[in-house]
């Protein structure tokens, strides 16, 4: 799926190059790959969301949600709407409201995070949505709100830890760092990584385990929550998904796909991108790309978490968060930096 020339250019503090004129960048896995999980061709420009001036309290999102589904689904009765929450989210809260036991017509009613707004640009998140949504790679977005979007309800499975390593899903402590010591790092892998190469496509950015919905009935899997969505490097959001192998509230880098594993789903990767055979150059050179490019997503993460440390109202140990992910860069850096490109 080309991604229009006019996209907006990439925010991402590892959007390291200069924004200079090159390849046009497609989505992850280009048409190809974007046609083996079932997406189609666009329709059209993206349609106007309509928005709704209705804030919902995060302490007590039911009577917001209502308030919503009744000009979302005005033939619904208020006595038959039931409500579910979803306490997965680290960024934001979570509620479906359905009449039918089935869930066949589900609302999702998603409340951002407080003061998520220095984390996110929601214009942008809506951009990417209708974008996903019109290559059918997305759920549909019924409306935004003044602090939140609503959208459809996608059936399948959020991956867990335990499941994202199958090879058959391939194809479809210390304080925090000192201040100084940050810059230098970010100084240190804005040279480093701007010097691999790594293609700028369109990336989700945060494809941990339960943004991934596994339809075992079409055998197929979807992507959710795109608020991070943008262009970013193609090693970002794969290094990224790897360490998301490691789980959110129970992290155990062990998890973390051996070189074998990355081998072999990098070669599905490949293969799907370019629709034919590819070498184990071709493979090796990415291999290298995606764990240098894995400490960037244990950076970006742990700054994240510092900041939600500070305003989210989640019950989360962001704090905790930060440091394991910081506690991980260190560890795995002087690995990563011994790593070589093939010749």
């Amino acid at each position: 799926m080309a991604v229009p020339p006019s996209a907006p250019l990439p925010r991402s503090p590892f959007y390291l190059r200069r924004q200079t004129p090159g390849p046009q960048c497609s989505w992850g896995m280009e048409e190809k790959a974007v046609a083996s999980v079932g997406c189609r061709e666009s329709a059209g420009p993206p349609r106007a969301v309509p928005y709704f001036c209705i804030s919902v309290d995060q302490d007590d999102i039911l009577p917001g949600a209502l308030r919503l589904i009744r000009e979302l689904r005005p033939l619904w009765k208020p006595e038959q709407v039931q409500t579910k929450r979803f306490t997965d989210g680290m960024t934001n809260k979570l509620v479906a409201c359905y009449v039918d036991e089935d869930m066949q017509d589900c609302v999702l009613v998603r409340v951002y995070g407080e003061r998520t707004e220095l984390l996110v640009d929601r214009q942008n998140e809506v951009r990417s949505f209708q974008l996903l949504q019109e290559h059918g790679c997305a759920p549909k977005l019924y409306c935004t709100f003044q602090n939140g979007l609503c959208y459809e309800y996608m059936p399948g499975m959020a991956l867990g830890p335990e499941h994202i390593g199958e090879p058959r899903l391939f194809s479809l402590s210390a304080d925090v760092p000192r201040v100084e010591v940050l810059e230098q790092e970010l100084a240190w892998l804005k040279e480093h990584l701007s010097q691999l190469d790594s293609p700028v496509v369109f990336c989700h950015n945060d494809l941990l385990c339960k943004n991934i919905i596994y339809d075992s009935t079409k055998g197929h899997v979807r992507f959710i929550d795109y608020e991070y969505a943008d262009y970013n490097y193609q090693a970002f959001d794969i290094g990224n998904h790897f360490n998301e192998f490691a789980g959110v509230n129970e992290v155990d880098y062990c998890r973390y796909p051996s070189r074998d594993t990355q081998l072999q789903w990098l070669h599905y990767y490949l293969q799907a991108q370019k629709g034919m055979a590819v070498t184990p150059r071709e493979v090796e050179t990415l291999y290298v790309q995606v764990n240098k490019f894995a400490l960037a997503s244990h950076f970006f993460w742990a700054l994240w978490a510092l900041i939600q440390n500070q305003y989210s109202t989640i019950d989360f140990d962001f704090l905790r968060y930060a440091v394991i992910r910081f506690n991980q860069y260190f560890k795995v850096k002087p690995q990563v930096m011994a790593l070589e490109m093939p010749k």
